[in-house]
């Protein structure tokens, strides 16, 4: 299910009417249920990894801070777990035909003859529950405290990254080990594994671990029950592809208090609305013309090289921020304020500050939970720098196993790097106007466009080619790129009037001060472009696959 579906426009109101009628005391209930059936639309058998990481971490959590965990807390885990494996993986789901939300069809003798891999599943289940159910006497009574810790935290990183290797990393080194050791002459068998990668894992992982990381630092007090807990996990609206949130700043919304005024019923609109233009009339309307040059096998030109690269960073901030601002549009109607994830990052003067303005949720998780842990800014210059590539490197492995994610990584981490030789440990922000900052955004534009080339690109093959091209090929200015729709071009006029007025007010509420007209002509152009965006062939939001 994605924010810009029929199903989804169904989905959300059916939500908010059991929300807003269910009361308090089980609003988080619909929340809970609404999350496991969004995220189990697009393969219900992907609850079981929910389930595991959510158990994993609540377990580890209360081990690490109290010791202890009372019988409740050991019993709640223990079926949550098992429940979903033999629920969700032991039946044959795939004799379920769904025809969007609704259910086609059903082949009742192939959804009750119980699945090898899900038998296999739900037992070792057991085993593993059963391990932790007889190890638990021992571990209260015998460990140290301060050994405790340490285990737990060990037993978090191993389990939830562990699992993040095996579905998305496992295949890709795999295949290059192959390779190597086919190059040097060794007949090696297949070792590949059919497994597909869990939509969202990566930001469910980090999301969890950072709660983990919290709790051991002493930063936070661990969640007491595990409903909650599963909420902050399994929270639809950024649950597949961000912000990736902080414990510190969700549980205690979902735990509170929460209203939801006039106000919020607004500002969510107007995010919702800015997030399906972002998405539906320039994000699609400017994947074709992308992929009419980065997915051809013909000739390209300089001037192809150029405007796609350029057309795609517009592409992947209207379709990464339009997912965010969807998502924290939607929190907003259930009470929740998400964290921050762009801010305006194609304004930025230096690497520095694009990182501070680009996938912020990332960022600052790299920064806290790897940069800083790895030693940060102390030390040696030169162990400050090993510290900027690592982590940037690790960052652009998080985006996928492929060559190009670890170059364009390398390369954020060089120009980090670079940045900091230039200007030293303390940098001076430009504090100038937008016309004085504009030659040296346009400037730094091009390296961040340079960085999309390496994303985006299909291979280390084409790679080299368009980084000749971009070098030696200024002779061939013909154009062959596929003409956006109108839909995309209006909508980047229009956005990029929105962004300036941000940027200028440091408020994307900018428009709420304004006057009526100002007021009601932004939402009547958003809705015009919106409607036009109806038209554009639909596309799966690219950080789908992370």
């Amino acid at each position: 299910m994605i924010f810009n579906s029929l199903a989804f426009a169904i989905f959300l109101p059916i939500v908010l009417l059991f929300y807003y009628l269910s009361g308090r005391r089980y609003q988080n209930w619909v929340l809970l249920l609404a999350g496991y059936i969004f995220y189990g639309i697009w393969d219900i058998r992907f609850l079981y990894l929910v389930s595991l990481s959510t158990v994993l971490d609540f377990s580890t959590g209360l081990m690490i801070a109290n010791g202890r965990m009372t019988l409740s807390q050991r019993i709640a885990p223990t079926c949550h777990l098992l429940g979903f494996a033999l629920f969700f993986l032991v039946p044959d789901w795939h004799a379920v035909k769904l025809n969007g939300m609704l259910i086609d069809s059903i082949d009742w003798q192939r959804l009750l003859s119980p699945t090898p891999l899900g038998l296999k599943v739900l037992v070792l289940s057991v085993l593993g529950v059963g391990v932790a159910h007889i190890a638990y006497p021992f571990i209260i009574s015998n460990m140290q405290e301060k050994i405790r810790r340490i285990f737990f935290l060990r037993c978090s990183l191993v389990g939830q990254l562990g699992m993040l290797a095996m579905f998305k990393y496992y295949n890709f080194f795999v295949t290059e080990a192959e390779i190597f050791l086919k190059d040097a002459g060794f007949d090696v068998p297949g070792m590949h594994l059919d497994i597909i990668l869990p939509i969202g894992i990566s930001f469910y992982t980090f999301q969890t671990l950072s709660y983990v990381c919290d709790v051991y630092w002493g930063k936070m007090q661990p969640v007491a029950r595990l409903r909650d807990f599963a909420l902050f996990v399994s929270y639809f609206p950024p649950l597949v592809a961000g912000p990736i949130e902080r414990a510190s700043h969700l549980v205690p919304r979902i735990l509170g208090e929460r209203k939801v005024g006039f106000e919020n019923i607004c500002q969510g609109g107007y995010l919702i609305l800015l997030g399906l233009v972002k998405k539906m009339a320039i994000a699609d309307g400017l994947a074709g013309s992308v992929s009419s040059i980065y997915n051809s096998t013909g000739d390209v030109s300089w001037m192809d090289v150029v405007t796609a690269t350029v057309a795609f960073a517009v592409q992947i901030y209207c379709d990464f921020s339009g997912y965010s601002d969807i998502a924290c549009g939607v929190s907003l109607w259930f009470g929740i304020e998400l964290l921050k994830n762009f801010d305006q990052p194609y304004f930025s003067l230096n690497p520095s500050e694009f990182w501070r303005r680009w996938h912020i949720s990332l960022s600052s998780w790299l920064r806290d939970y790897l940069y800083i842990p790895l030693g940060g800014n102390r030390g040696s210059e030169v162990m400050v720098y090993r510290n900027l590539l690592l982590t940037m490197v690790l960052g652009g492995l998080w985006h996928g196993a492929a060559w190009n994610f670890l170059l364009w990584g390398g390369y954020q981490g060089v120009m980090l790097i670079i940045h900091r030789v230039v200007v030293g440990r303390k940098p001076i922000e430009f504090a100038g106007g937008l016309l004085y900052r504009l030659p040296r955004m346009a400037f730094f534009f091009v390296f961040v466009c340079y960085g999309w080339l390496l994303f985006r690109a299909t291979s280390l093959a084409q790679i080299e080619s368009f980084t000749q091209i971009l070098f030696g090929g200024f002779s061939d200015m013909a154009l062959h790129i596929k003409t956006p729709p109108l839909s995309a071009l209006l909508g980047v006029f229009i956005l990029t009037c929105i962004e300036v007025s941000q940027f200028k007010c440091k408020n994307i509420h900018f428009y709420a001060r304004s006057p009526a007209f100002v007021h009601g002509g932004i939402y009547a152009a958003l809705i015009f472009v919106f409607i036009m965006g109806l038209s554009n062939d639909s596309q799966q939001f690219i950080y789908f696959q992370f």
